[in-house]
């Protein structure tokens, strides 16, 4: 036994240390593997996804405002999310009814210990949209560390708004129409 543990510590500091060591090397070698696995995972989903068509974009923005997506505030078509590729797309998605980016605003909620100068240029940078084209921040006087979201951003919630009521009223009804969808239309 001497002969095999004469590398290691035998008292309870070393052997603590060792331990800690081995859980670290342990957890090193699982995220390798996921990481590897995702990159599998990620190859076969960019083939089977493929390129966007504009209809597939269409489509696709509707559903993200389906589930996403101001409903209620009339004539004001609005996302918000705390995710930044999830408002690059959103954008992408209006260019598809000749919404400009100089024509949108940018509202973004964030709690009273945060930077808010260097939250707010993080969004600017991220949505390419100037901080001229942004609503003052709302401001939670909660501490983001009262948050309990396990996985949250980080950068508050943005939201991306143009007041256009055609084009409200039109994604409403496609939305209407997704729910009255029945089995009947859809193909093979």
């Amino acid at each position: 036994m001497s002969y095999w543990l004469q590398d290691y510590s035998l008292s309870p500091i070393g052997l603590l240390e060792s331990k800690r060591k081995r859980i670290e090397n342990y957890k090193k070698t699982l995220n390798k593997r996921k990481e590897k696995r995702f990159l599998e995972i990620y190859e076969k989903a960019s083939k089977d996804v493929g390129f966007f068509s504009k209809r597939d974009l269409f489509l696709a923005g509707l559903f993200l405002y389906w589930g996403e997506g101001t409903k209620k505030q009339d004539s004001m078509v609005t996302l918000t999310n705390t995710n930044p590729a999830m408002l690059k797309f959103f954008i992408k998605w209006l260019s598809l009814f000749n919404i400009k980016k100089k024509d949108l605003k940018v509202k973004v909620h964030l709690y009273s210990d945060m930077d808010i100068t260097k939250t707010l240029d993080f969004w600017g940078k991220e949505l390419k949209i100037p901080l001229s084209q942004f609503y003052k921040p709302y401001i939670k006087k909660t501490k983001i560390v009262s948050v309990k979201y396990k996985t949250g951003f980080g950068k508050g919630t943005c939201s991306v708004i143009i007041g256009n009521k055609p084009l409200w009223e039109y994604i409403l009804a496609c939305l209407k129409y997704f729910e009255d969808v029945n089995e009947h239309h859809f193909r093979p």
